[in-house]
C-alpha cells in the first residue's frame, strides 16, 4: 500500500502527523483523525478540507472510513497515542493495517532522493533552513519539518515537481532508522532519550546505524565525528572553528545581525548575513549551506536564501522588543540547547542582566540530565523554574522542579507556577528575558509578550 487512499491519523495535530496528512491531502488521498484538543495548526489542517474529531468515539469517524474495505484504509498512529486507545483497538478489530508515523515517513522517503537531517538538537533549525535554501535557490523539494517555518508559517513544504526531499530524522523511537536517506547532516549527539535507549552508548549505537543507511554525503559535527567508524568514505565534518571545510571564519555581530564568510564545497562566499540570531544558527547555517551548494544552489541565491531566512517559530524567536527590555522565545529544552541560547543571547546582548522561565520537559530526561541542566540554567542571571512538563510520561516520585532547583548553582532563583507567572513578572525589573522549553510554556507566550509590550 504505497499509495493509500484513505488515511487516519491518531494524534493529527502533532508537527510530524500533521506534515504527512497535508502531504497525502495534497496527492489526492481521503485524510481524517483524532487529536485530543484543538489548536491552530488542526484548524489549518480542517480549513484544508482534513476532518478531525477531539473524541476517541470510533462510531464519529467519518461515515466514508468506517464502511471502506479494510485494505483501502491506511491508519498512521504516534507513539505519543497510548495503546489503549478506543480508535487503535477499533482500526485493530477491523483488521485494518496501522503504521507507525516514522513507518509512513520511510515510505515517503522512497519516492525520490531524501536529505534526512538527525541530531539531539539543531535538526529542526537546520532543516529548515535547508529547505528555504534549497526553495529560494531553485531546487524543487518537498519538506516534512518539526517545526513551523517562518518563512512559510507551515511545518510542511509541498511542490508537485519536487525532485529531492528534506526530512527531519528523529532519534526518538529510533524513528530515524525507517527513513531511506540519499545524503544526511547529524548536528549533534548529546545524551538524550535515555527512557528509549537507556544507555548514552545505545543512543550513539543508533546513529551509527542511522549513518550506515546514508548512500552519499555524510555531513556531520566535528565533536560527533569519532562516533563513528573511521573507514565511513562518505563523512565530511563540520564545525565554526574547523581547520577543513565545511567551515565558517570571521564570524562577527554588526548591526544586530551575524556575518561571517564560508568556505565549502570549493567556494569561499565572503561576508554572509544570516537572517537568524544565534552564534550557534552560525554552524548550523555551515552544514544547510554544505549541503544546498553541494545539491546545486547557486553561490548567489545561498547568499540571499542565508540572508532572508527567518527561522523557526520558537527558535531563538525575539516575541517583544521595547526601549528597555526584549523577550525572546526558544524550544530549547537539553541542556546544551540551553547552553547554546544563553550564551548567544549574552553575545548579543552584553552587559545586559538575562532572565530565564524554564519548562522543563520529562521527568526522566530531567532526573538523567539535572547535573548538566544545572550548569547550563546557572548562565543565567535570574531564573524562574516552572512545573515539570510530563508529556507521556506519568510522573515519577521525588522528581519535581523543586527538586532540579537544588542543582543549579545561583542565587536569585525560585519555582513558580503558571497562575503566577504573570504577577511575578509584573513585579521585577526585566532587561533580557528568556521563555525557554518544548512543553504547553508557548501558550504562556502572549502573554508575556504583551505585558512586556505594555511595561514599555
Amino acid at each position: 500500500m504505497e499509495r493509500p487512499e484513505l488515511l487516519y491519523f491518531i494524534g493529527i495535530g502533532g508537527i510530524g502527523m500533521s506534515g504527512l496528512a497535508r502531504y497525502y491531502r495534497r496527492r489526492g488521498a481521503t485524510v481524517a483523525g483524532y487529536d485530543r484538543t484543538p489548536s491552530e495548526l488542526i484548524g489549518q489542517l480542517r480549513m484544508e478540507g482534513i476532518e478531525v474529531q477531539f473524541d476517541e468515539n470510533p462510531a464519529i469517524i467519518p461515515e466514508e472510513f468506517r464502511n471502506a474495505p479494510p485494505e483501502k484504509v491506511l491508519v498512521v498512529r504516534t507513539p505519543a497515542v497510548p495503546v489503549t486507545s478506543p480508535l487503535l483497538a477499533y482500526w485493530e478489530s477491523r483488521g485494518v493495517r496501522i503504521l507507525k508515523r516514522s513507518e509512513v515517513l520511510g515510505l515517503v522517503t522512497r519516492d525520490r532522493p531524501t536529505i534526512a537531517v538527525a541530531g539531539t538538537h539543531g535538526k529542526t533549525t537546520v532543516s529548515t533552513m535547508l529547505a528555504h535554501l534549497l526553495t529560494s535557490g531553485g531546487v524543487r523539494c518537498n519538506a516534512f519539518l518539526g517545526g513551523i517555518s517562518v518563512n512559510y508559517d507551515t511545518n510542511v513544504l509541498l511542490n508537485d515537481d519536487a525532485t529531492v526531499n528534506v526530512v527531519e530524522a528523529d532519534e526518538y523511537d529510533r524513528s530515524f532508522l525507517r527513513l531511506y536517506p540519499t545524503e544526511a547532516i547529524i548536528t549533534a549527539m548529546d545524551p538524550d532519550h535515555l527512557d528509549i535507549y537507556g544507555t548514552a552508548e545505545a543512543m550513539y549505537a543508533a546513529y551509527g546505524e542511522f549513518a550506515a543507511l546514508v548512500q552519499g554525503k555524510l555531513l556531520v559535527h566535528e565533536r560527533i565525528r569519532p562516533h563513528f567508524a573511521q573507514d565511513l568514505p562518505n563523512v565530511t565534518t563540520y564545525a565554526l572553528d574547523a581547520t577543513g571545510q565545511p567551515r565558517a571564519e570571521n564570524i562577527r555581530v554588526q548591526d544586530g545581525a551575524y556575518r561571517f564568510d564560508l568556505v565549502a564545497e570549493g567556494h569561499v562566499l565572503k561576508d554572509l548575513e544570516l537572517g537568524m540570531p544565534g552564534r550557534h544558527n552560525v554552524e548550523n547555517a555551515i552544514a544547510a549551506s554544505a549541503m544546498a551548494l553541494a545539491l546545486g544552489v547557486p553561490p548567489d541565491r545561498l547568499r540571499k536564501g542565508l540572508a532572508t531566512f527567518q527561522g523557526v517559530s520558537r527558535r531563538f524567536e525575539v516575541r517583544a522588543r521595547t526601549a528597555k527590555s526584549v523577550f525572546i522565545d526558544d524550544y530549547a529544552h537539553h541542556p546544551a540547547e540551553l547552553e547554546a541560547c544563553i550564551r548567544s543571547v549574552r553575545e548579543l546582548h552584553p552587559g545586559r542582566k538575562v532572565t530565564g522561565i524554564f519548562q522543563p520537559h520529562l521527568f526522566s530526561r530531567t532526573r538523567d540530565l539535572v547535573l548538566e541542566f544545572g550548569k547550563s540554567l546557572a548562565l543565567l542571571d535570574e531564573l524562574i523554574l516552572l512545573d515539570i512538563y510530563p508529556a507521556r510520561e506519568e510522573p515519577i516520585p521525588g522528581i519535581t522542579s523543586r527538586w532540579m532547583l537544588e542543582y543549579v548553582p545561583m542565587m536569585n532563583k525560585t519555582v513558580c507556577t503558571k497562575e503566577n507567572l504573570l504577577p511575578l513578572l509584573r513585579a521585577r525589573n526585566v532587561e533580557i528575558l528568556l521563555a525557554l522549553g518544548a512543553g504547553d510554556i508557548d501558550r504562556l507566550v502572549p502573554g508575556i509578550a504583551a505585558l512586556i509590550n505594555e511595561q514599555g
